[in-house]
Parts: structure tokens; sequence; C-alpha cells
């Protein structure tokens, strides 16, 4: 075999193998944002790609973790969707200041209407408003993905210990704190909006300075053009003496 060709072979099994380590992860169902305030409310979004090329997806059910129940979930309606959530009795009561919770959301079943479902190329997105939220860790939301012709997927794989995604991950929103510094950062920007948005004293004290000398500027010009005509006459130019007879 010559050079050239055993070139273009190994140029091919490279090529190859640097597409299939590139190729993407397949789409999954997630929540966003990911991330979460402890004890806050918040407002997340169910994000459900349709990975099939020959069925639809006609409806999603998300779990709520029972060990991480929430007292307030509200859901944004979606047009050709109809929303359904069941409660379950808590073994544990949430204390709220007015009262005690005795039962939470335990999941939300949302089904596609006539003309609705999400299509093959196409996603659909499902808000939900929850809270207050719990005081540390992450919440996760095991969903079930039911297709057209019938198929389910189970998104309900748990995050593994050393960080690799599982096949069918389940979307998991994370509890953590901002951080001081973006707390801080607001501040900042507004105290810097603020002093953009105000009178520069240094950028006046310049521009009154710069039309001072101007005006001097103008008043020196104009007094050098009056002076020859106010000045004395030259010696040359005075009366001389008439001569003598």
């Amino acid at each position: 075999m010559s050079l050239l060709k055993r070139s273009a072979l190994v140029a091919a099994a490279v090529c190859g193998l640097t597409l299939a380590l590139a190729a993407p992860a397949s789409a999954h169902v997630t929540v966003n944002p990911n991330t979460a305030t402890p004890g806050g409310y918040t407002k997340v979004t169910f994000r459900v790609p349709n990975e099939t090329d020959t069925a639809d997806t006609t409806k999603l059910e998300v779990d709520f973790p029972a060990d991480k129940p929430v007292a307030s979930v509200s859901v944004k309606p979606v047009p050709g969707w109809t929303a359904v959530a069941e409660k379950t009795k808590l073994p544990t009561p949430i204390k709220s200041p007015d009262s005690e919770i005795t039962e939470a959301v335990s999941k939300i079943t949302w089904t596609a209407g006539p003309g609705a479902a999400i299509k093959p190329g196409q996603f659909g997105e499902f808000d939900v408003s929850l809270g207050p939220l719990p005081d540390s860790g992450q919440m996760v939301f095991k969903a079930l993905q039911t297709y057209s012709d019938g198929s389910i997927v189970r998104w309900i794989d748990e995050p593994t210990i050393d960080g690799a995604e599982p096949e069918h991950p389940a979307p998991v929103l994370k509890l953590a704190a901002a951080p001081a510094s973006a707390a801080a950062a607001p501040a900042t920007t507004t105290a810097a909006e603020s002093n953009s948005d105000g009178p520069d004293a240094f950028g006046i004290a310049g521009l009154v300075a710069g039309l001072l000398a101007l005006v001097l500027a103008l008043l020196a010009f104009q007094r050098s053009g009056r002076k020859p005509a106010d000045s004395p006459a030259a010696p040359e130019e005075r009366k001389v003496p008439a001569a003598r007879g």
C-alpha cells in the first residue's frame, strides 16, 4: 500500500473517531433553571424535546420528590394541554406562619389535546411556580414522556456519585445560595450607573476652562487687529519742518 493511501486511511479513521467523540448526547427532559435559592420561591420550566421521527409526544408526568415536599405549587396554562396536579398527605406537616400544611403536590400530569402534541423536531415547555423550597440539597423530578405510538421514555435515573450522566437522567433542581459577590454586584452596578448618569464635575470644569480660553483668544485677536490703526505714527511719517529759503 502506498504512503498516500495509508495516510488517507489514517486521516479518515481519525476524523471518524473525532466525530464520534464530539457527537452531542441525546436530548432529554430537563428543568430550567437547574439551580434555585433554598427557602425561596421560584419558577421552573420543564423542557420536553421530541426524540423520535415517527411519533408525537402526547403526555408528560412529573413526580415531585416525597422527601422534599413543597407547600405551594401552581401551573401556568399551556395552550392545547390540560394539567392535573395530584396531592398526597404528608407524614410530617409543613409549618407556615399562618398554619400547617398537611398535604403537598406529588405529581403533575400534562396531556395534549387535539393538534397540540409535540411533533418530531419540536420541543415543549411547561412552567411551574413552587415554594418555599427546601433549605438544602437537591430536588429530583422523575418524569415519564409518553408518545402517540404508546411508547414511554422514563427519565428517572438519579444523579451518579461520580458525576457521569446516566442513560435516562431525571431533571434535577439544585438548591444553592447565591454567591456573596453576585449579591453585591447589583449595588456596584447601580452606583456606576448613577455616577454615569449624574454630572461629571471634572468634565464641566474642563468645558468651562475651554470656553474661557476661547473667549480670551478672541479678545486678544480683536485687540491685535486694532493695534495698527490706534498706534502712534512711525517716526518717518512725522511732519518735517519746511526748508529755509
